[in-house]
């Protein structure tokens, strides 16, 4: 189904639940996966999947459709990831770069995360990384988004993307060699 179908489905009062489970159907898995890549903890990112999509619900009639469809639904789980993280920062007074301990921790200590040595050591590598990078980082890599997508989610011009994801790629590069 295309966007624009979709969105005549969620805009018309008699059919706006389908269309919203169509949509969560589309979606869901591809925001989990990034806020996942985000947050880490599964139930961390299984709840903020579920609040990206109680946004998406309550504001769907105020998508200008200016951007696609995913794109706008991305900018939500992106600033919902954000906002989570300076949240878990504040709440519990952690400096930046012990979250990102936090965080490795549970890489290695959590069951719900598969996956052999050097993965392992991919995903601390990307903990290092401040937020936007690795979320910029994340698009890039694993959603395999253009430049061009990655922009309209997070408002950043094409050549801020690049330089960030080459200073994360050198970033990376430079944790796995030391460690």
């Amino acid at each position: 189904m295309s966007d624009q179908e979709l969105l005549e489905k969620l805009r018309n009062p008699e059919t706006l639940n389908y269309g919203f489970n169509l949509l969560v159907r589309e979606y869901q898995q591809r925001v989990y996966s990034l806020v996942r890549k985000m947050v880490i903890d599964h139930e961390d990112a299984h709840d903020l999947t579920q609040e990206v999509f109680i946004k998406v619900h309550k504001n769907i009639h105020s998508f200008r459709e200016d951007s696609q469809l995913f794109t706008w639904i991305y900018r939500i789980a992106s600033n919902e990831c954000f906002t989570f993280l300076k949240k878990k920062k504040r709440r519990f007074f952690i400096p930046i770069h012990d979250v990102g301990k936090e965080l490795a921790e549970k890489i290695e200590t959590g069951s719900l995360i598969s996956g052999d040595e050097v993965q392992m050591q991919l995903q601390k590598a990307i903990l290092t990384l401040p937020d936007k990078q690795r979320m910029v980082f994340n698009m890039k890599y694993f959603e395999d988004l253009s430049y061009e997508e990655i922009g309209a989610i997070t408002g950043t011009s094409v050549g801020a993307l690049k330089a960030s994801y080459h200073h994360a790629v050198k970033k990376i590069e430079e944790f796995l060699t030391s460690h």
